[in-house]
């Protein structure tokens, strides 16, 4: 059990030391939407599999620039994996202080693409737009396993299949032990009934 304590552990030192010294997002997507600019991408880029991270939206008039406040209580937010297979949805929040500025918190656990579905309307337009990772608009997720030093902690996935590979096997030990076990015991009796 200490062993998997020690890769949280050292996973939440990791966590923690991105979250302090990460820099302003380095790549987001901007898209206009009627008369609208939408900017999306994660809030910390680059982004690493199993940390808290999150999208990160900003919404202003395209004319004027001026952002658009209030748009949590009126645009959804989903993550979006696997080709549709898994989906999310995130809780819009308004960024404190960022006038146009949103975000909804995620621990995205698994490398690679991402989309973010954004739907709902800002002021009379309607929205329904798809944000997908990728070249030239934001960055997937990757894994930490480059960061990590000076011990490499298995992922969530590999402790996952290290227990089912170590149960898969205790229950096969088990199951051999208890057909030895009889077998001992229908010798006992054989032996009994000799005597």
């Amino acid at each position: 059990m200490r062993p998997v304590l020690s890769a949280v552990a050292a996973i939440a030192v990791v966590a923690a030391s991105l979250g302090i010294f990460a820099s302003p997002a380095a790549a987001h997507e901007r898209r206009t939407v009627g008369p609208y600019a939408f900017v999306v991408g994660w809030l910390s880029e680059p982004s690493y599999s199993g940390l808290l991270n999150g999208l990160d939206l900003t919404v202003t008039e395209t004319a004027t620039g001026k952002a658009v406040e209030g748009l949590e209580k009126t645009l959804r937010a989903e993550i979006v994996s696997g080709g549709g297979a898994s989906r999310l949805a995130l809780a819009l929040a308004s960024r404190f202080g960022l006038p146009g500025k949103y975000q909804g918190q995620v621990v995205p656990t698994r490398t690679g693409d991402y989309v973010f579905h954004i739907s709902g309307t800002v002021g009379t337009t309607s929205v329904d737009e798809k944000f997908e990772s990728g070249p030239n608009r934001f960055g997937g997720i990757e894994d930490t396993a480059a960061l990590q030093f000076p011990d490499k902690v298995p992922s969530a996935i590999e402790l996952s299949r290290t227990l089912d590979d170590v149960n898969r096997r205790l229950t096969i030990a088990i199951g051999l032990a208890g057909v030895a076990l009889l077998a001992s015991i229908a010798s006992l009796g054989v032996g009994l009934r000799r005597r």
